[in-house]
């Protein structure tokens, strides 16, 4: 009985709604599970040693394994610049900057997160150091201009998970390398995607301010020109260090990480350019981004000991493998494929889900006519579904960690833009041409 994946994997949701609910931290309900898991089906692990010995040292593996990695030391780099231009005030211009822009889209600064998180999508390649920078810059200040706070957060999570869509991403160099496809053309191919999810956010937050004006604070914000083109000297400096960032990614010149630290340098120049960091204000900002990246860093090495786990008890392959046995036509398939990725994303981390199931389920998708580079799209589209979907939605407790804001809160906040990204991921159905057209431009 206990051998059937599915029922695995609902007597561990089951386990890890409980801890959660239980007002224990999210990684150690993530390790907890994972315990549970180890003790509930021992006899689906290898026999070497005792369960207590397996479980210490698959712990002890697995926390090894999701930090002993050069990319991961961009996120706390990522994190700190965030921290300094919030601390600075830097971000309080870059509002003042964008306000002549924005002030006759309805909405107005509400498309803030949007903007912000398609930009640094491009320069970071990370959901979470995405969610986290933009989110510290961001929530803060809609909040004290009088911007309703729900939409804010929901913005921010959908957008947030931009991170994994818009080149470079992490996901996609991992599955270019699993699927032996190209990265360039996987990175091409999601520009468009990217785009078209960025304004299918834009979109649904005009038409809530169109039927919900409360939502915007009732303040006159009308500007001319001479107010935008004076504007741009507060953007500027922004809109540089962006630019430094991501050209130096796109030009060859750096890595992501070296990108960052980039980033971090340009943000204390810019600083000391405006004299708004003080000794305190550095203090400050490099203590919570200690504590920003200790708590991210602490669900990631949850997630993995948890992941390990679901693969060893069989859940992500069996659940693969049942259904590759489905005898239905292409599309069905891929409706099947795209509930199996929602039911593993309420468990798992992005990341997982591809490494665990990629192996059985890129063969059938080919087998079933579908082209490896769009499915590669596709299914980070289902990834970003994951980092919002409770009660392992990341995404969600980046925001919780830096909003303080209740989850349940949080995952209601969100549920608009989750079937926003539902709708992406029909629409890149329909319309495959969206991810292959730009890929067929290339040579060679």
């Amino acid at each position: 009985m206990f051998s059937e994946p599915l029922i695995l994997a609902l007597c561990l949701f089951v386990v890890l709604l409980t801890f959660l609910l239980s007002g224990l931290w999210i990684g150690f309900s993530l390790f907890g599970v994972g315990i549970v898991g180890m003790l509930l089906f021992p006899m689906n692990l290898p026999p070497t040693m005792s369960v207590l010995d397996r479980i210490g040292g698959l712990l002890a593996n697995s926390v090894w394994n999701s930090f002993n990695s050069s990319i991961l030391t961009a996120l706390p780099l990522f994190v700190l610049m965030g921290e300094i231009l919030f601390r600075s005030g830097i971000s309080t211009r870059l509002f003042n900057g964008l306000v002549p822009w924005l002030a006759h889209i309805p909405g107005r600064l509400l498309h803030i997160n949007v903007a912000a998180c398609s930009l640094f999508a491009a320069v970071s390649g990370s959901s979470a150091a995405t969610t986290a920078t933009v989110g510290k810059i961001t929530l803060d200040e809609l909040s004290k201009r009088g911007y309703d706070r729900s939409l804010a957060i929901g913005s921010l999570a959908g957008a947030g998970t931009l991170g994994f869509l818009i080149p470079p991403s992490l996901i996609m160099i991992i599955y270019g390398v699993l699927s032996d496809s190209s990265i360039g053309r996987l990175f091409i191919g999601g520009i468009i995607p990217g785009l078209v999810l960025a304004l299918l956010y834009t979109f649904y937050i005009i038409a809530r301010a169109k039927m919900q004006p409360g939502i915007v604070p009732d303040v006159n914000e009308s500007s001319t020109l001479v107010d935008k083109l004076n504007s741009l000297k507060e953007l500027f400096p922004v809109l540089l260090l962006v630019t430094l960032v991501l050209g130096g990614i796109y030009l060859g010149f750096a890595t992501p990480t070296e990108a960052a630290a980039l980033g971090v340098l340009g943000a204390l120049l810019l600083a000391a350019g405006y004299r708004s960091l003080s000794l305190a204000n550095f203090r400050e900002a490099a203590l919570s981004a200690v504590k920003t990246t200790s708590m991210i860093c602490l669900i990631i090495s949850g997630a993995a000991f948890l992941s390990q786990v679901v693969g060893f008890v069989g859940i992500a392959r069996g659940i693969s493998t049942y259904v590759a046995g489905l005898d239905v036509s292409p599309y069905v398939l891929l409706v099947v494929i795209g509930i199996m990725y929602l039911i593993l994303g309420l468990m798992l981390d992005g990341i997982s889900i591809v490494v665990m199931t990629l192996p059985i389920v890129l063969p059938i998708v080919v087998a079933a006519g579908f082209d490896p580079i769009w499915f590669g799209i596709f299914l980070v589209v289902m990834v970003e579904l994951s980092q919002v979907t409770p009660p392992v939605g990341f995404s969600l407790f980046v925001i919780q960690g830096i909003s303080d804001e209740p989850i349940g809160t949080i995952i209601k906040a969100t549920i608009p833009f989750f079937f926003i990204m539902l709708l992406m991921a029909v629409i890149l159905t329909v319309f495959p041409q969206l991810v292959l057209y730009l890929p067929s431009l290339m040579i060679g």
